[in-house]
């Protein structure tokens, strides 16, 4: 479907997946960046955007308050901790807000599971790169499992793709992780694991998702897996199911992998691809709803239909 006019957004942090977004909003059919903001003009990201002719500032969130109509939503791909600052300041001007950090502030946001309702927020958080691609198999094993007792999370990704803010962010990520699997799982004994792996080559992501279930349901939940697979691949192309639903030990296990596109960081990347292919998935549903919404109403035309 066409727009009338593309979404306006701009891009808060220069790093690797504040770069990375902007090569995806720039290849979107409903996005445009109309600013990418850092702190350093000199640092690669915003070169990179100079170089494509995208408005750059290094005056971070000030460059926003001081220029409130040159955007509508704002990806936000700092840290947990500025977010928390950003957050108030982006609502009070009316504005959205897509949390690619694990603050934990805005309304929790897996595209395959729950983004249809997460439209109706100003500010949705992304959870982690290890959430978007545990939760939908912690769903389906919540929607179709009973007296699930335990559910553990474990994810490996390559050393180089773990940038500063991911390490500085090593706690909020856990613990951020942990919430969204139980928050969309409805199980309340989770964990959540993160190894590192350094690795030459590099290692994609890859992630384990481990169950405690007293009667397991293979078929009914196989079926659902393959459902969600299908509607993560929509917009993580990357996205695969390497061990469907098994009983390993007593428990149920399941494996992913995730390929990055290669957009702008590296293909073994997946863990920071997933997240902002999660978030231009959520802000390509807002311009959507923006352009139904002038022409009448909004009915939902998102990968969950």
């Amino acid at each position: 479907m066409m727009l009338d006019s593309k979404l306006k957004v701009a891009i808060l942090g220069s790093g690797n997946i504040g770069t990375d977004l902007l090569m995806k909003t720039i290849r979107s059919p409903y996005l445009e960046c109309t600013y990418f903001i850092g702190r350093h003009i000199n640092s690669s990201g915003i070169q990179k955007a100079m170089s494509l002719g995208i408005r750059v500032s290094d005056q971070s969130i000030d460059a926003l308050i001081n220029d409130p109509d040159s955007f509508e939503l704002v990806f936000d791909a700092t840290s947990a901790a500025s977010h928390k600052i950003h957050a108030p300041i982006i609502r009070n001007m009316g504005k959205l807000a897509i949390d690619l950090t694990p603050s934990n502030i805005g309304e929790k946001c897996v595209p395959a599971v729950n983004l249809d309702s997460c439209i109706n927020y100003n500010n949705v958080n992304m959870v982690t790169c290890g959430g978007q691609a545990s939760i939908p198999l912690a769903y389906a094993i919540g929607q179709t499992q009973k007296d699930v007792e335990y559910i553990e999370v474990v994810s490996s990704i390559a050393s180089k793709s773990a940038g500063p803010a991911t390490r500085n962010n090593l706690d909020e990520y856990i613990e951020t992780t942990e919430q969204g699997i139980s928050l969309f799982s409805g199980c309340k004994k989770v964990k959540a694991i993160l190894n590192l792996n350094p690795a030459n080559p590099c290692i994609d992501m890859q992630t384990t998702v481990f169950a405690l279930v007293k009667s397991p349901d293979l078929k009914k939940l196989t079926d659902f897996v393959n459902d969600l697979v299908k509607k993560m691949q929509k917009y993580v192309p990357g996205y695969q199911l390497l061990v469907p639903p098994t009983i390993e030990n007593g428990r149920i296990v399941i494996m992913v992998r995730v390929q990055g596109l290669g957009d702008f960081l590296p293909a073994y990347a997946g863990n920071l691809d997933i997240i902002n292919c999660a978030a231009i998935a959520m802000a390509e549903e807002h311009a959507l709803a923006r352009m139904l919404q002038k022409r009448g109403g909004y009915h939902a035309e998102s990968i969950n239909k």
